[in-house]
Protein backbone atom coordinates (compact mmCIF):
# COMPACT_ATOMS: atom_id res chain seq x y z
CA UNK A 1 0.00 0.00 0.00
CA UNK A 2 2.59 2.31 -1.39
CA UNK A 3 0.38 5.07 -2.38
CA UNK A 4 -0.38 5.98 1.73
CA UNK A 5 1.75 7.14 4.13
CA UNK A 6 -0.56 7.02 7.16
CA UNK A 7 1.00 4.93 9.47
CA UNK A 8 -1.91 3.35 10.83
CA UNK A 9 -3.13 2.18 6.97
CA UNK A 10 -2.14 -1.60 6.98
CA UNK A 11 -3.94 -2.51 10.07
CA UNK A 12 -7.16 -0.56 9.65
CA UNK A 13 -7.35 -2.20 6.28
CA UNK A 14 -6.74 -5.61 7.60
CA UNK A 15 -9.86 -5.13 9.54
CA UNK A 16 -8.74 -3.92 13.19
CA UNK A 17 -12.31 -2.14 12.07
CA UNK A 18 -15.18 -3.13 10.66
CA UNK A 19 -15.50 0.37 8.98
CA UNK A 20 -12.89 -0.60 6.38
CA UNK A 21 -15.64 -2.73 4.74
CA UNK A 22 -18.34 -0.66 4.44
CA UNK A 23 -21.03 -1.77 1.47
CA UNK A 24 -19.88 -0.93 -2.51
CA UNK A 25 -16.26 -0.57 -1.20
CA UNK A 26 -13.37 -2.74 -2.51
CA UNK A 27 -11.03 -3.11 0.01
CA UNK A 28 -8.49 -3.68 -3.41
CA UNK A 29 -7.19 -1.53 -5.99
CA UNK A 30 -9.76 -0.52 -8.71
CA UNK A 31 -8.86 0.71 -12.30
CA UNK A 32 -9.92 4.56 -12.20
CA UNK A 33 -10.46 7.35 -14.50
CA UNK A 34 -12.70 10.75 -14.19
CA UNK A 35 -15.62 8.40 -16.64
CA UNK A 36 -15.56 6.18 -13.60
CA UNK A 37 -17.38 8.77 -11.60
CA UNK A 38 -19.44 9.93 -15.01
CA UNK A 39 -20.51 6.52 -15.06
CA UNK A 40 -21.36 6.00 -11.10
CA UNK A 41 -23.57 9.80 -11.57
CA UNK A 42 -25.36 8.40 -15.06
CA UNK A 43 -26.13 4.77 -12.78
CA UNK A 44 -27.11 6.29 -9.60
CA UNK A 45 -29.99 9.09 -11.57
CA UNK A 46 -31.63 6.17 -13.38
CA UNK A 47 -32.69 4.88 -9.84
CA UNK A 48 -34.82 6.55 -7.40
CA UNK A 49 -33.23 8.92 -4.64
CA UNK A 50 -32.20 7.25 -1.80
CA UNK A 51 -30.96 9.24 1.16
CA UNK A 52 -27.97 8.04 2.87
CA UNK A 53 -27.92 7.03 6.33
CA UNK A 54 -26.29 9.22 9.09
CA UNK A 55 -23.72 8.54 11.11
CA UNK A 56 -24.67 6.71 14.89
CA UNK A 57 -26.56 8.76 17.31
CA UNK A 58 -23.66 9.54 19.66
CA UNK A 59 -22.10 11.12 17.02
CA UNK A 60 -24.81 13.28 16.24
CA UNK A 61 -25.31 14.67 19.62
CA UNK A 62 -21.77 16.02 19.86
CA UNK A 63 -22.00 19.63 21.25
CA UNK A 64 -19.64 21.97 19.54
CA UNK A 65 -17.16 21.61 22.45
CA UNK A 66 -17.50 18.13 22.10
CA UNK A 67 -17.08 18.31 18.31
CA UNK A 68 -13.83 20.12 18.94
CA UNK A 69 -12.33 18.20 21.28
CA UNK A 70 -10.89 16.07 18.46
CA UNK A 71 -8.53 17.15 15.50
CA UNK A 72 -6.42 15.68 12.67
CA UNK A 73 -3.46 14.58 13.46
CA UNK A 74 -1.71 16.22 10.70
CA UNK A 75 1.86 13.91 10.73
CA UNK A 76 -0.30 11.61 9.41
CA UNK A 77 -1.96 12.88 6.62
CA UNK A 78 -2.56 11.35 3.00
CA UNK A 79 1.16 11.10 1.98
CA UNK A 80 2.69 12.97 4.88
CA UNK A 81 6.04 11.75 4.61
CA UNK A 82 6.63 11.13 0.97
CA UNK A 83 7.84 13.53 -1.60
CA UNK A 84 4.63 14.15 -3.06
CA UNK A 85 3.88 17.31 -3.67
CA UNK A 86 0.61 17.76 -1.31
CA UNK A 87 -0.91 16.13 2.00
CA UNK A 88 -4.42 15.52 2.18
CA UNK A 89 -5.95 16.08 6.07
CA UNK A 90 -9.21 14.81 6.98
CA UNK A 91 -12.64 16.37 9.23
CA UNK A 92 -14.52 14.50 11.68
CA UNK A 93 -18.65 13.57 10.71
CA UNK A 94 -21.07 14.04 13.25
CA UNK A 95 -22.87 17.70 14.56
CA UNK A 96 -23.54 19.81 11.55
CA UNK A 97 -22.55 17.12 9.27
CA UNK A 98 -24.81 14.40 9.76
CA UNK A 99 -23.56 11.94 6.48
CA UNK A 100 -20.29 10.67 6.01
CA UNK A 101 -18.62 10.85 2.78
CA UNK A 102 -15.94 8.17 1.61
CA UNK A 103 -12.62 9.45 0.08
CA UNK A 104 -10.24 7.27 -2.33
CA UNK A 105 -6.98 7.68 -3.20
CA UNK A 106 -5.65 7.54 -6.79
CA UNK A 107 -2.32 6.02 -7.93
CA UNK A 108 -0.79 5.33 -11.52
CA UNK A 109 -4.31 4.76 -12.74
CA UNK A 110 -5.82 2.38 -9.53
CA UNK A 111 -8.24 4.11 -6.57
CA UNK A 112 -7.96 2.52 -3.25
CA UNK A 113 -10.57 3.28 -0.68
CA UNK A 114 -9.18 5.43 2.55
CA UNK A 115 -11.34 3.46 5.73
CA UNK A 116 -12.04 5.77 8.37
CA UNK A 117 -10.11 5.54 11.40
CA UNK A 118 -10.66 7.93 14.48
CA UNK A 119 -6.95 6.94 15.61
CA UNK A 120 -6.08 9.83 13.30
CA UNK A 121 -7.33 12.36 15.57
CA UNK A 122 -5.88 14.13 18.51
CA UNK A 123 -8.56 14.88 21.81
CA UNK A 124 -8.65 16.53 24.99
CA UNK A 125 -9.79 15.16 28.15
CA UNK A 126 -13.65 16.56 26.95
CA UNK A 127 -13.88 14.54 23.75
CA UNK A 128 -16.65 12.14 24.45
CA UNK A 129 -16.58 8.57 23.92
CA UNK A 130 -17.69 7.67 20.71
CA UNK A 131 -18.58 4.24 18.56
CA UNK A 132 -16.95 2.65 15.86
CA UNK A 133 -19.18 0.97 14.08
CA UNK A 134 -22.25 1.92 12.05
CA UNK A 135 -21.95 4.04 8.81
CA UNK A 136 -19.07 6.24 9.35
CA UNK A 137 -16.57 7.99 7.33
CA UNK A 138 -15.51 11.38 7.23
CA UNK A 139 -17.02 14.34 6.78
CA UNK A 140 -14.63 16.30 4.58
CA UNK A 141 -11.00 17.12 3.88
CA UNK A 142 -8.66 19.88 3.18
CA UNK A 143 -5.71 20.38 0.96
CA UNK A 144 -1.86 21.30 1.71
CA UNK A 145 0.64 22.31 -0.36
CA UNK A 146 3.99 24.40 -0.38
CA UNK A 147 3.35 27.94 -0.81
CA UNK A 148 6.59 29.48 0.22
CA UNK A 149 6.95 28.33 3.76
CA UNK A 150 10.66 26.54 4.43
CA UNK A 151 9.10 23.63 7.34
CA UNK A 152 5.47 22.97 6.69
CA UNK A 153 2.71 22.78 4.02
CA UNK A 154 0.29 25.45 4.18
CA UNK A 155 -3.32 24.64 3.67
CA UNK A 156 -5.61 26.55 1.24
CA UNK A 157 -8.67 24.16 0.35
CA UNK A 158 -11.27 22.59 1.81
CA UNK A 159 -13.88 20.20 0.90
CA UNK A 160 -16.70 20.19 3.41
CA UNK A 161 -20.54 19.55 4.04
CA UNK A 162 -23.23 18.99 1.66
CA UNK A 163 -21.56 20.24 -2.25
CA UNK A 164 -19.57 22.69 -0.22
CA UNK A 165 -16.12 23.68 -1.01
CA UNK A 166 -13.89 27.36 -0.29
CA UNK A 167 -10.60 27.97 -0.82
CA UNK A 168 -8.21 31.29 -0.19
CA UNK A 169 -5.24 32.63 -2.04
CA UNK A 170 -1.88 33.49 -0.28
CA UNK A 171 -2.45 35.74 2.69
CA UNK A 172 -6.17 35.80 2.58
CA UNK A 173 -8.15 34.11 5.33
CA UNK A 174 -11.18 32.06 4.69
CA UNK A 175 -14.32 33.65 3.92
CA UNK A 176 -16.90 32.58 1.30
CA UNK A 177 -17.65 29.58 -0.10
CA UNK A 178 -18.51 27.45 -3.68
CA UNK A 179 -21.07 24.66 -4.25
CA UNK A 180 -21.17 22.15 -6.54
CA UNK A 181 -24.52 23.26 -7.62
CA UNK A 182 -28.06 25.25 -5.70
CA UNK A 183 -31.37 23.64 -6.68
CA UNK A 184 -34.59 26.07 -5.68
CA UNK A 185 -32.95 28.81 -3.94
CA UNK A 186 -34.81 31.02 -2.12
CA UNK A 187 -38.11 28.86 -3.50
CA UNK A 188 -41.59 29.04 -1.43
CA UNK A 189 -41.32 25.21 -1.46
CA UNK A 190 -37.21 25.22 0.16
CA UNK A 191 -34.30 24.75 -0.55
CA UNK A 192 -32.88 21.68 -2.04
CA UNK A 193 -28.77 20.64 -1.01
CA UNK A 194 -26.98 17.97 -3.28
CA UNK A 195 -24.45 16.59 -1.65
CA UNK A 196 -21.14 15.09 -2.52
CA UNK A 197 -20.67 11.55 -1.13
CA UNK A 198 -17.71 10.32 -2.50
CA UNK A 199 -14.43 12.00 -3.19
CA UNK A 200 -10.99 10.39 -5.37
CA UNK A 201 -7.95 12.38 -5.08
CA UNK A 202 -4.87 11.81 -7.66
CA UNK A 203 -1.55 11.39 -5.77
CA UNK A 204 0.37 13.89 -7.20
CA UNK A 205 4.10 13.60 -8.25
CA UNK A 206 6.64 15.60 -6.62
CA UNK A 207 6.98 19.12 -7.61
CA UNK A 208 3.24 19.23 -9.46
CA UNK A 209 1.90 22.24 -8.89
CA UNK A 210 -2.16 21.36 -9.37
CA UNK A 211 -4.21 18.44 -7.67
CA UNK A 212 -6.86 16.62 -9.12
CA UNK A 213 -10.19 16.21 -7.08
CA UNK A 214 -13.37 13.66 -8.64
CA UNK A 215 -16.53 14.01 -6.68
CA UNK A 216 -19.99 12.14 -6.74
CA UNK A 217 -23.10 14.43 -6.54
CA UNK A 218 -26.42 12.74 -5.49
CA UNK A 219 -29.74 14.59 -4.62
CA UNK A 220 -32.88 14.13 -4.65
CA UNK A 221 -33.62 15.70 -8.02
CA UNK A 222 -30.32 15.19 -9.95
CA UNK A 223 -26.58 13.50 -9.85
CA UNK A 224 -23.21 14.66 -11.03
CA UNK A 225 -19.98 14.05 -11.64
CA UNK A 226 -17.00 16.91 -11.02
CA UNK A 227 -13.44 17.43 -11.65
CA UNK A 228 -11.77 19.90 -9.98
CA UNK A 229 -7.76 20.65 -10.95
CA UNK A 230 -6.57 22.87 -8.23
CA UNK A 231 -3.46 25.38 -8.73
CA UNK A 232 -3.03 27.51 -5.65
CA UNK A 233 -1.13 30.59 -5.21
CA UNK A 234 -1.59 34.25 -4.88
CA UNK A 235 -4.96 33.25 -6.19
CA UNK A 236 -6.27 29.26 -6.03
CA UNK A 237 -7.42 28.48 -9.00
CA UNK A 238 -9.99 25.91 -9.70
CA UNK A 239 -10.85 24.40 -13.42
CA UNK A 240 -14.24 23.44 -13.14
CA UNK A 241 -16.13 20.34 -15.23
CA UNK A 242 -19.06 18.58 -14.07
CA UNK A 243 -21.79 16.54 -15.75
CA UNK A 244 -25.16 16.25 -14.40
CA UNK A 245 -27.85 13.70 -14.95
CA UNK A 246 -31.65 15.62 -14.31
CA UNK A 247 -33.84 12.87 -12.27
CA UNK A 248 -36.37 14.96 -12.30
CA UNK A 249 -37.08 18.68 -14.20
CA UNK A 250 -34.62 20.84 -12.91
CA UNK A 251 -36.87 24.16 -12.87
CA UNK A 252 -34.46 26.31 -10.73
CA UNK A 253 -31.00 25.13 -11.07
CA UNK A 254 -28.39 27.71 -9.54
CA UNK A 255 -24.64 26.92 -11.68
CA UNK A 256 -21.49 28.08 -10.48
CA UNK A 257 -23.49 29.12 -6.63
CA UNK A 258 -21.08 31.37 -4.40
CA UNK A 259 -22.41 32.01 -0.71
CA UNK A 260 -20.94 35.05 1.71
CA UNK A 261 -21.87 36.74 4.35
CA UNK A 262 -22.85 40.54 4.36
CA UNK A 263 -24.19 42.31 7.70
CA UNK A 264 -23.69 46.20 7.48
CA UNK A 265 -21.38 48.82 5.87
CA UNK A 266 -21.47 52.35 5.11
CA UNK A 267 -24.67 51.65 3.19
CA UNK A 268 -26.87 50.72 5.92
CA UNK A 269 -24.50 51.56 9.20
CA UNK A 270 -27.77 52.80 11.37
CA UNK A 271 -29.11 49.07 11.94
CA UNK A 272 -26.35 47.88 14.01
CA UNK A 273 -24.49 49.25 17.26
CA UNK A 274 -21.21 48.02 16.65
CA UNK A 275 -17.84 49.36 17.21
CA UNK A 276 -16.74 48.64 13.55
CA UNK A 277 -17.69 50.42 10.65
CA UNK A 278 -18.28 47.20 8.23
CA UNK A 279 -18.68 43.66 8.86
CA UNK A 280 -18.80 41.11 5.57
CA UNK A 281 -17.05 38.71 3.73
CA UNK A 282 -17.96 40.49 0.35
CA UNK A 283 -19.35 43.84 -0.49
CA UNK A 284 -20.72 43.22 -4.19
CA UNK A 285 -21.16 41.20 -6.89
CA UNK A 286 -19.16 42.02 -10.16
CA UNK A 287 -20.54 40.96 -13.50
CA UNK A 288 -18.94 41.24 -16.95
CA UNK A 289 -22.55 40.44 -19.11
CA UNK A 290 -22.24 39.11 -22.53
CA UNK A 291 -22.03 42.35 -24.14
CA UNK A 292 -19.05 43.03 -22.45
CA UNK A 293 -20.99 45.39 -19.57
CA UNK A 294 -18.90 45.90 -16.31
CA UNK A 295 -21.74 46.32 -13.47
CA UNK A 296 -21.23 46.77 -10.03
CA UNK A 297 -23.80 45.97 -7.22
CA UNK A 298 -23.38 46.75 -4.01
CA UNK A 299 -25.23 43.82 -1.67
CA UNK A 300 -27.48 44.62 0.99
CA UNK A 301 -28.68 43.27 4.27
CA UNK A 302 -32.69 43.63 3.51
CA UNK A 303 -35.32 43.94 6.28
CA UNK A 304 -37.05 41.18 3.86
CA UNK A 305 -35.51 38.71 1.37
CA UNK A 306 -34.96 39.68 -1.94
CA UNK A 307 -33.75 38.48 -4.93
CA UNK A 308 -32.65 40.00 -8.21
CA UNK A 309 -31.94 39.07 -11.28
CA UNK A 310 -29.21 40.76 -14.25
CA UNK A 311 -30.58 39.00 -17.16
CA UNK A 312 -27.93 38.51 -20.03
CA UNK A 313 -27.16 35.69 -23.00
CA UNK A 314 -23.43 34.18 -21.87
CA UNK A 315 -21.92 35.97 -19.64
CA UNK A 316 -18.18 36.07 -19.68
CA UNK A 317 -18.15 36.31 -15.77
CA UNK A 318 -19.52 36.91 -12.23
CA UNK A 319 -18.53 37.20 -8.78
CA UNK A 320 -18.78 37.72 -5.38
CA UNK A 321 -16.13 40.84 -4.38
CA UNK A 322 -13.92 41.80 -1.40
CA UNK A 323 -12.69 45.52 -2.34
CA UNK A 324 -12.62 47.01 1.08
CA UNK A 325 -8.19 45.60 1.90
CA UNK A 326 -7.53 48.22 4.95
CA UNK A 327 -7.23 46.87 8.39
CA UNK A 328 -9.38 50.22 9.41
CA UNK A 329 -11.90 49.16 6.51
CA UNK A 330 -12.92 46.90 9.37
CA UNK A 331 -11.40 47.94 12.54
CA UNK A 332 -11.54 44.01 13.56
CA UNK A 333 -8.53 42.30 14.99
CA UNK A 334 -9.86 38.71 15.03
CA UNK A 335 -11.69 38.31 11.79
CA UNK A 336 -9.90 39.92 9.65
CA UNK A 337 -12.37 40.55 7.18
CA UNK A 338 -9.85 42.82 5.03
CA UNK A 339 -7.95 39.25 4.10
CA UNK A 340 -11.45 37.84 3.30
CA UNK A 341 -10.59 36.26 -0.94
CA UNK A 342 -12.53 37.64 -3.76
CA UNK A 343 -14.83 34.89 -6.10
CA UNK A 344 -14.69 35.07 -9.82
CA UNK A 345 -16.31 32.63 -11.79
CA UNK A 346 -15.44 32.43 -15.91
CA UNK A 347 -17.58 30.14 -18.10
CA UNK A 348 -15.28 28.50 -20.55
CA UNK A 349 -18.18 27.90 -22.85
CA UNK A 350 -21.31 29.98 -23.80
CA UNK A 351 -24.19 29.08 -21.38
CA UNK A 352 -27.06 30.84 -23.48
CA UNK A 353 -29.65 32.99 -22.04
CA UNK A 354 -30.62 33.08 -18.34
CA UNK A 355 -29.63 35.39 -15.58
CA UNK A 356 -27.25 36.28 -12.58
CA UNK A 357 -29.05 35.84 -9.85
CA UNK A 358 -28.61 37.57 -6.35
CA UNK A 359 -30.20 35.81 -3.50
CA UNK A 360 -30.29 38.55 -0.16
CA UNK A 361 -31.29 37.21 2.70
CA UNK A 362 -31.83 38.85 6.29
CA UNK A 363 -29.33 38.16 8.58
CA UNK A 364 -28.97 39.93 12.30
CA UNK A 365 -25.48 37.72 13.08
CA UNK A 366 -22.58 37.64 11.08
CA UNK A 367 -22.03 34.04 11.59
CA UNK A 368 -24.85 33.52 8.91
CA UNK A 369 -24.36 33.22 5.50
CA UNK A 370 -26.91 35.06 3.64
CA UNK A 371 -25.82 35.72 0.17
CA UNK A 372 -26.05 33.58 -2.30
CA UNK A 373 -25.34 34.21 -6.28
CA UNK A 374 -25.26 31.86 -9.39
CA UNK A 375 -26.38 31.54 -13.07
CA UNK A 376 -29.82 30.83 -13.35
CA UNK A 377 -30.81 29.42 -17.03
CA UNK A 378 -33.66 30.38 -18.57
CA UNK A 379 -34.82 27.21 -19.78
CA UNK A 380 -35.35 24.03 -17.34
CA UNK A 381 -33.50 21.09 -17.95
CA UNK A 382 -35.33 18.34 -18.44
CA UNK A 383 -35.89 15.14 -16.54
CA UNK A 384 -33.39 12.55 -18.11
CA UNK A 385 -31.10 15.40 -19.21
CA UNK A 386 -27.34 14.88 -19.06
CA UNK A 387 -25.98 18.35 -18.78
CA UNK A 388 -22.05 19.11 -19.28
CA UNK A 389 -20.45 22.66 -17.87
CA UNK A 390 -16.89 23.57 -17.22
CA UNK A 391 -15.99 26.79 -15.60
CA UNK A 392 -13.16 28.72 -14.04
CA UNK A 393 -12.84 29.79 -10.21
CA UNK A 394 -10.40 32.01 -9.13
CA UNK A 395 -10.13 32.84 -5.23
CA UNK A 396 -8.28 35.80 -3.91
CA UNK A 397 -7.16 38.77 -6.36
CA UNK A 398 -10.00 40.56 -8.10
CA UNK A 399 -9.60 40.00 -11.66
CA UNK A 400 -8.40 43.25 -13.71
CA UNK A 401 -11.08 44.46 -16.21
CA UNK A 402 -11.20 47.29 -18.05
CA UNK A 403 -13.62 50.02 -16.56
CA UNK A 404 -12.57 51.88 -13.13
CA UNK A 405 -14.19 50.72 -10.07
CA UNK A 406 -16.38 51.58 -7.70
CA UNK A 407 -14.86 51.45 -4.54
CA UNK A 408 -17.28 53.21 -1.70
CA UNK A 409 -20.92 53.25 -1.93
CA UNK A 410 -22.23 55.57 0.86
CA UNK A 411 -26.20 56.48 1.78
CA UNK A 412 -27.69 58.83 4.41
CA UNK A 413 -30.66 60.89 4.61
CA UNK A 414 -30.86 64.24 3.35
CA UNK A 415 -31.20 66.40 6.02
CA UNK A 416 -30.75 70.03 4.34
CA UNK A 417 -31.82 70.99 1.43
CA UNK A 418 -35.52 69.03 1.31
CA UNK A 419 -36.92 65.36 1.17
CA UNK A 420 -34.64 61.92 -0.09
CA UNK A 421 -31.64 60.53 0.25
CA UNK A 422 -28.05 61.01 -0.48
CA UNK A 423 -25.74 58.82 -2.30
CA UNK A 424 -22.16 59.12 -2.90
CA UNK A 425 -20.27 56.61 -5.12
CA UNK A 426 -16.08 56.43 -5.18
CA UNK A 427 -14.89 55.63 -8.24
CA UNK A 428 -10.99 54.60 -7.94
CA UNK A 429 -8.09 56.47 -9.68
CA UNK A 430 -7.70 55.66 -12.98
CA UNK A 431 -6.33 57.55 -16.43
CA UNK A 432 -9.80 58.14 -17.96
CA UNK A 433 -10.01 60.40 -15.30
CA UNK A 434 -6.71 62.77 -16.08
CA UNK A 435 -8.91 65.36 -17.60
CA UNK A 436 -10.96 66.11 -14.28
CA UNK A 437 -14.55 66.02 -13.52
CA UNK A 438 -15.30 68.31 -16.54
CA UNK A 439 -14.29 65.82 -19.01
CA UNK A 440 -16.75 63.63 -17.65
CA UNK A 441 -20.35 63.17 -18.52
CA UNK A 442 -22.80 61.77 -15.85
CA UNK A 443 -25.56 59.33 -16.51
CA UNK A 444 -27.98 58.74 -13.35
CA UNK A 445 -31.44 57.19 -13.37
CA UNK A 446 -34.10 55.15 -11.59
CA UNK A 447 -37.72 53.99 -12.58
CA UNK A 448 -38.74 54.21 -9.42
CA UNK A 449 -37.92 57.67 -7.46
CA UNK A 450 -36.63 61.30 -9.13
CA UNK A 451 -33.10 62.05 -8.88
CA UNK A 452 -31.42 65.32 -9.16
CA UNK A 453 -28.18 65.76 -11.78
CA UNK A 454 -25.43 64.88 -9.52
CA UNK A 455 -22.03 66.29 -8.79
CA UNK A 456 -18.96 65.11 -9.69
CA UNK A 457 -15.29 65.81 -7.63
CA UNK A 458 -11.85 64.46 -7.37
CA UNK A 459 -11.43 62.71 -4.03
CA UNK A 460 -7.99 64.18 -2.69
CA UNK A 461 -7.57 61.27 -0.36
CA UNK A 462 -8.39 58.12 -3.36
CA UNK A 463 -7.52 60.11 -6.27
CA UNK A 464 -10.62 58.65 -7.90
CA UNK A 465 -13.87 60.52 -8.83
CA UNK A 466 -16.93 60.81 -6.17
CA UNK A 467 -20.22 61.32 -7.64
CA UNK A 468 -23.16 62.51 -4.96
CA UNK A 469 -26.94 62.60 -5.53
CA UNK A 470 -29.85 62.39 -4.25
CA UNK A 471 -32.80 60.63 -5.02
CA UNK A 472 -36.30 60.78 -3.06
CA UNK A 473 -38.87 57.54 -3.81
CA UNK A 474 -41.45 59.21 -2.26
CA UNK A 475 -44.24 56.91 -1.37
CA UNK A 476 -42.38 53.86 -2.53
CA UNK A 477 -40.65 51.29 -0.43
CA UNK A 478 -38.22 50.41 -2.96
CA UNK A 479 -36.15 52.15 -6.04
CA UNK A 480 -33.60 50.50 -8.11
CA UNK A 481 -31.00 53.14 -8.90
CA UNK A 482 -28.23 52.96 -11.75
CA UNK A 483 -24.96 55.52 -12.17
CA UNK A 484 -22.20 55.68 -14.56
CA UNK A 485 -19.53 58.17 -15.96
CA UNK A 486 -19.19 58.52 -19.69
CA UNK A 487 -16.47 59.91 -21.62
CA UNK A 488 -16.68 61.13 -25.20
CA UNK A 489 -20.14 59.16 -25.35
CA UNK A 490 -18.21 55.61 -24.16
CA UNK A 491 -18.39 54.31 -20.76
CA UNK A 492 -15.56 55.38 -18.35
CA UNK A 493 -16.62 53.45 -15.06
CA UNK A 494 -18.26 50.36 -14.22
CA UNK A 495 -22.29 50.75 -14.28
CA UNK A 496 -23.38 50.89 -10.56
CA UNK A 497 -26.58 49.34 -9.34
CA UNK A 498 -28.49 49.44 -6.01
CA UNK A 499 -31.61 48.28 -4.89
CA UNK A 500 -32.95 50.82 -1.69
CA UNK A 501 -35.60 49.78 0.10
CA UNK A 502 -37.12 51.42 3.08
Amino acid sequence: MSSFSRRSFLAAALGSTALAALPGYASEAMPFTHDFVVAKARALAAKAYAERPTVPQDWLNQSYDDYKARWFRTSDALWAGTDRSYNVDFFLPGLYFPRAVQVHAVTDGMAEHVPFDIDLFDKNKKAPDLTTEGHLGYSGLRLRTDLGHPTKKTEFAVFQGASYFRAIGIGNNYGLSARGLALKTADPEGEEFPEFTDFWLEAPAPGQRSMVVHALMDSPSVTGAYRFTITPGSSAVMDVEATLFAREELTHAGLAPLTSMFLFDSTNPGRFDDFRPAVHDSEGLLVLNGNGETLWRPLANPNRLQVSSFVDTNPRGFGLMQRARKLSDFNDLEAFYHKRPSLWVEPKEDWGKGAVTLVEIPADKEIYDNIVAYWRPREPYAAGSEIKLSYRLTWGEEPVLSMPRVINTATGERIFGGDGRIVTIDFEAHPLFDGGPDSLDIHISSPQAETSEGVLQRNPETGGMRLAFYFDPGERTHAELRAQLLKDGKAASEVWLYRWTS
